[in-house]
């Protein structure tokens, strides 16, 4: 796909005869249009596509279209529907009445070439920068952060599923990936072991449940001992595969070597939370805690302007994995609003994100009463 910049027409006449009538006092997204404008332009994206090739769907539409399925809570399929169907939709876009509009596919390729051109942060930096010009973001204002829980979106799992899947994971991957090499070395009994989810046939009782786990971590010790193996030529590359790399790690957290043999560790003897995986499917998910909260998965943290007679406008977005501290991120969301051009006055923060040496560089750095 190639980009074809075009200037941005007005909304065609018939479609704004139509929303119109069907909306006379307006709605969300045709107030947007009518106040804002076009909030980007297509050259805005130049970077994220080549010169040649089939012209792309203008990225502007696309991005604006990302933006109104996140505020609706739309998955990618009704956010298409939404796109050919939609009349107040079709305002904002621009867009005849009798456009067929697009796959739904269209908007992860295009969130993925956000995220690999590392431009995610381009769709509200722009919108940032208009909502300056409007004078609804203010020089050296107020500004208040806060964080909340992200939740990972797979199954959280106990210590005993967590080996289990982990393994079942690592075995699936490498059926994939080096097929042969796996079927002459997998014990038949693995097959039945992990051929289907480890929750679905966990042994009962305690003691059992411990000797499952030991079998589990005896099996995965092999298997890690076949890829590293002098007699496997060729095939140490199997040990970059991601789930083979969690398969080591979450080995490593959850058993320990004593006098060559391979013993379940208590859980005092776990590392902390932050240095263990919780999971083999999201290997970035932490256990977090906050307040009486606990989780496991992320930690989000959100800035937004608080200046009277203004509107709240986010300014600042960050995701970091739950158990780090509200305290390692305020200097890290300074740096940021500095880069940017939108350090406040004053920032206000509850204590979680203070401490004294945070006062003092606040002060100092960035002229900011923390």
């Amino acid at each position: 796909m190639s980009l074809k910049p075009e200037p941005i027409s007005p909304i065609p006449e018939q479609t704004a005869r139509v929303a119109r009538i069907a909306f006379p006092k307006g709605n969300t997204f045709m107030q947007m249009r009518d106040e804002l404008g076009v909030l980007w332009e297509d050259e805005d994206f130049a970077d994220l596509f080549p010169r040649r090739g089939q012209p792309a769907l203008a990225p502007w539409r696309l991005a604006l279209v990302t933006v109104m399925q996140f505020a609706e809570n739309l998955p990618d399929r009704q956010a298409a529907d939404a796109v050919r169907a939609r009349i107040d939709w079709k305002y904002a876009l621009g867009l005849e009445l009798t456009d067929p509009g697009f796959d739904f596919s269209v908007l992860s390729e295009f969130r993925g070439r956000l995220l690999e051109g590392r431009a995610e942060q381009l769709l509200v930096e722009k919108m940032l920068e208009r909502f300056a010009e409007r004078g609804w973001v203010k020089p050296r204002g107020r500004q208040r952060t806060d964080s909340t829980h992200v939740l990972t979106s797979v199954r959280l799992l106990n210590r005993i599923e967590l080996v289990g899947e982990t393994l079942r994971a690592a075995l699936n991957a490498l059926a994939i990936a080096a097929p042969e090499w796996l079927r002459e070395r997998a014990p038949e009994d693995w097959f039945s072991r992990y051929g289907r989810p480890v929750y679905d046939n966990l042994p009962k009782g305690v003691s059992a449940r411990k000797e499952y786990a030991e079998t589990v971590g005896k099996d995965g010790r092999l298997l890690l001992s076949w890829i590293g193996a002098e007699g496997s030529p060729g095939f140490s590359w199997l040990r970059q595969i991601p789930a083979v790399k969690s398969l080591e790690k979450i080995w490593e957290n959850q058993y320990r070597l004593e006098d060559g043999e391979l013993l379940w560790r208590e859980a005092k003897e776990l590392p902390r939370a932050g240095e263990r995986l919780d999971s083999p499917y999201d290997p970035d998910a932490r256990y977090g805690n906050k307040r009486s909260k606990t989780w496991s998965g992320y930690k989000l943290h959100l800035t937004e302007t608080c200046d009277e007679d203004l509107p709240c406008i986010v300014t600042r977005v960050g995701t970091t994995p739950a158990h780090l501290s509200d305290v390692s991120q305020t200097q890290e969301v300074h740096e940021d609003l500095r880069r940017r051009g939108l350090l406040p006055k004053e920032h206000v923060a509850d204590a979680g994100f203070v401490d004294a040496d945070l006062l003092v560089k606040s002060a100092l750095e960035h002229g900011i009463d923390l």
